[in-house]
C-alpha cells in the first residue's frame, strides 16, 4: 500500500510538473497583442469592424508561420463606447494580460484615454483610425494608421470651394467629442483661408433627438451647404430633421459617418447625393482592395467598412514592426514602427512621419441611391 502511494505521489508530481512545462513552453511560443473596441454602445459598428479586420489579419499571419516564429494571440477587450470603462480595460490589457502592444480605438476621444496608460507602460499603441490630432501627441509610444484631421480637414475645405462649388457653410457640431471639434476647428481655418465664409456654428451632444432649435437657425442664416463632422448614429437623424425643415442644401462631413446605418430608413433619402471624406472606396481597383474585399466578405458574409480595413492595416503593421524589430520589447517595436516607410497597406501605401502620424490619401464619398460611390481622391 505504502508502495503505491508513493508511486501515485510521483506521479501526480511529474504530471503537475509536465503540465507547467507545457504551459511555459505554450506561452513561449505565443506573442499576446491587445485590442480594446466598442464592440457594444452607440457606436458599436466602429469596434464590431475594427475587430473583424484585426481578427482576419490574425488569422492570415499565423497560418503563415506567425511572426518570429511564434503565433499571435489577441486579447479583445470591449469598452462598451465610454472613456472610462477604456482606462480599466487598457490598464487589464497592460498589467493583466501583459500584451506587448495595444490596437484601437476608431473614436479619438477613447483613444486620448487609452494613450496616457500606453505611454507611462511603454507599450506601443496603434489607432486604426483616430483622427484628432492631439492623439498622437500624447506620446512617442503612440501611432495611428489613418490620416490626421488637419489633412482631413483641408481635404473637406477645397473639395466644398471646386467640386461643390460652395462659398457660404454652417456648421453643426458634436460639442462633447473631441473628434467632431477638431476636425470642425481645422476644417474652419482651412475653408475661411480658401475664401470661404462660415454663416452659422450650432452644437449638439452625441444621442440628442431634436435638432430643430439649430437647424431653424442654420436656415435662417442661408448657407450653400452644412458640414456636420459628426458619428453616423447623429447624422441620420440631423439629416432627416434637416429635411423636414425645408432645407434642401447638401450636407456633408468626415469619416465618422461612415456605417451601413448613416442610411437606414428615412435617411437614405434625406442623404441622398451629400459627401463625406474617408479612407478607402471599395470601388477602388487596385489587387491589395480587390483581394482584401474577396476575404472579408468569404470570411463574414457581409461588406466592410473602412474601419475594417484600418483594422486590418494597424494589426500587419504592427506584425511587420515586430519582425523588423526582432523583438518583443516595447522599445523596440516602437523604433521600428517610427521607422515605416511606403508599407503597403489596403488604405494606400503608408509612411509614419515625425509625428508618428501615417501620410496617405483621402477618399470622397458620395451617396447615391443609398450607396457609397466614390467621388475622387486627394493626396497629400
Amino acid at each position: 500500500m505504502k508502495t503505491y502511494k508513493a508511486l501515485l505521489f510521483f506521479s501526480v508530481i511529474i504530471f503537475a510538473f509536465l503540465f507547467i512545462s507545457c504551459e511555459s513552453d505554450n506561452k513561449e511560443n505565443i506573442i499576446v497583442i491587445g485590442q480594446f473596441a466598442s464592440l457594444t454602445g452607440s457606436e458599436a459598428t466602429f469596434g464590431q469592424s475594427q475587430d473583424k479586420g484585426i481578427k482576419m489579419a490574425v488569422e492570415e499571419i499565423n497560418k503563415t508561420g506567425g511572426v518570429l516564429g511564434k503565433q499571435i494571440e489577441v486579447v479583445t477587450e470591449d469598452n462598451q463606447g465610454k472613456n472610462n470603462e477604456t482606462v480599466s480595460v487598457v490598464n487589464k490589457l497592460i498589467n493583466v494580460n501583459k500584451v506587448v502592444a495595444v490596437l484601437g480605438e476608431v473614436a479619438s476621444s477613447r483613444s486620448k484615454a487609452a494613450a496616457p496608460i500606453c505611454q507611462n507602460a511603454k507599450i506601443p499603441m496603434i489607432t486604426p483610425a483616430s483622427t484628432n490630432p492631439e492623439v498622437t501627441k500624447l506620446g512617442d509610444y503612440i501611432f495611428r494608421v489613418c490620416f490626421t484631421d488637419s489633412f482631413q480637414a483641408v481635404v473637406n475645405a477645397k473639395f466644398a470651394i471646386n467640386s461643390m462649388k460652395v462659398r457660404r457653410v454652417a456648421l453643426l457640431i458634436d460639442q462633447k467629442n473631441a473628434y467632431s471639434t477638431g476636425l470642425a476647428e481645422a476644417f474652419k481655418l482651412t475653408f475661411s483661408s480658401l475664401g470661404g465664409e462660415i454663416v452659422a456654428e450650432q452644437k449638439y451632444s452625441a444621442g440628442d433627438k431634436d435638432f430643430k432649435a439649430q437647424l431653424t437657425d442654420i436656415k435662417a442664416k442661408n448657407p450653400e451647404a452644412i458640414f456636420i463632422p459628426g458619428y453616423y448614429t447623429d447624422v441620420n437623424l440631423i439629416a432627416i430633421q434637416a429635411r423636414d425643415a425645408g432645407i434642401t442644401i447638401p450636407l456633408f462631413g468626415g469619416d465618422g459617418w461612415e456605417s451601413e446605418k448613416l442610411v437606414e430608413g428615412k435617411a437614405r433619402e434625406s442623404l441622398e447625393g451629400c459627401y463625406f471624406s474617408t479612407h478607402v472606396s471599395k470601388e477602388d481597383q487596385s489587387p491589395l482592395v480587390q483581394e482584401f474585399l474577396n476575404k472579408y466578405r468569404a470570411k463574414y458574409n457581409e461588406e466592410p467598412d473602412c474601419y475594417a480595413f484600418l483594422g486590418y492595416d494597424a494589426a500587419m503593421i504592427l506584425f511587420d514592426a515586430i519582425k523588423r524589430a526582432n523583438s518583443t520589447e516595447g522599445a523596440k517595436i516602437r523604433d521600428a514602427l517610427a521607422q515605416t516607410k511606403d508599407f503597403k497597406s489596403v488604405t494606400g501605401n503608408i509612411t509614419i512621419n515625425e509625428q508618428r502620424n501615417a501620410i496617405k490619401p483621402c477618399v470622397i464619398i458620395q451617396i447615391k441611391d443609398g450607396k457609397f460611390k466614390y467621388k475622387e481622391t486627394i493626396n497629400p
